[in-house]
């Protein structure tokens, strides 16, 4: 199991094309769901994400207007305090969750600060157990997230190699 962030990095940029072959290959072959998704939970149950929490530096975080209420409620602020000071607009002008240098805006030390109240983007990451469609519907975020998630880099080239890519 490969969690070192560097070599992570490293090794998902080599594998970028191959990827979006083999993206490309799920998408046109049937394969279980059920089978795509035990192997994720396998992967999730061996690393513990607040060792990494790289996605909470790396990846903007779209948030609903659900989000929204749930987390002002949980901060006790209004919701234009909360736009104004916890969100910002991403390139295509859509809502995220604001940035710092350091990452998302709630990241200290590795851990969430509003891990009761995230948003359901947040939950359901890295999106390979949990979200709405098949795996390969939404295999797309994948590549990307193979180059900054151990659960996704691991989960790929256990899939691969299973279906012998």
């Amino acid at each position: 199991m490969l969690t070192d962030l560097v070599q992570i990095r490293r090794l998902g940029h080599q594998k970028r094309s191959e990827n979006f072959r083999f993206r490309a290959y799920l998408k046109n072959h049937r394969h279980s769901d059920r089978r795509l998704r035990r192997f994720g939970e396998d992967i999730e149950a061996q690393i513990d994400c607040t060792q990494c929490a790289n996605c909470c530096r790396v990846s903007e975080v779209g948030i609903t207007d659900r989000d929204i209420d749930k987390l002002t409620k949980f901060l006790g602020v209004t919701r234009a305090e909360f736009i104004r000071d916890s969100t910002q607009l991403d390139q295509a002008g859509d809502l995220i969750l604001k940035k710092t240098e350091a990452g998302c805006v709630f990241l200290k030390d590795n851990l969430c600060t509003v891990y009761e109240a995230r948003p359901q983007n947040c939950a359901n990451f890295p999106h390979l157990v949990r979200g709405s469609g098949s795996i390969a519907s939404r295999m797309w975020q994948f590549v990307d997230r193979a180059e900054f998630c151990p659960i996704v880099y691991n989960w790929i080239e256990k899939v691969k190699e299973d279906i012998g890519f």
